[in-house]
């Protein structure tokens, strides 16, 4: 049996327009646990690492006049950020309460999976998909 070339996802770096508030959805509303957060003076560039429960790790970084993101119509590239988890209601309710807005639940036809969406403050759509559940 021969090795896989890839192992897993390390991290996903996100350009946001506001990094401290991109940091508080991400840290207070989602629950993200922060590693670090750096200023990079030679770019006028913050850098906050952020950990996912099983170790992945997201980026954030701010650059000063980076351009929005195309979301509607959807462009090439990344589409959108799924996260897992194990109790969709669970979830919801307490971003809902996080004062997070969610969008109604849709089952994956191919899967039989339950999902929803969410924004984060630049709007960039976060899927939030529900593994782990017998159906």
């Amino acid at each position: 049996m021969t090795t896989p070339l890839i192992s897993g996802l390390h991290h996903v770096a996100i350009i946001c327009s506001d990094v401290e508030r991109s940091r508080r959805f991400y840290e207070g509303t989602l629950g993200l646990e922060l590693i670090a957060a750096t200023y990079r003076r030679e770019r006028d560039s913050w850098k906050v690492d952020l950990r996912l429960p099983d170790g992945a790790q997201l980026e954030l970084f701010s650059f000063p006049g980076a351009p929005a993101r195309p979301s509607y119509p959807e462009a090439r590239g990344l589409r959108h950020l799924a996260l897992a988890v194990t109790d969709l209601e669970a979830a919801i309710a307490t971003l809902n309460t996080r004062g997070a807005a969610t969008e109604p639940v849709r089952t994956d036809e191919f899967t039989g999976s339950r999902f929803t969406f969410l924004a984060d403050p630049d709007g960039l759509p976060i899927e939030l998909y529900e593994v782990g559940v017998n159906k």
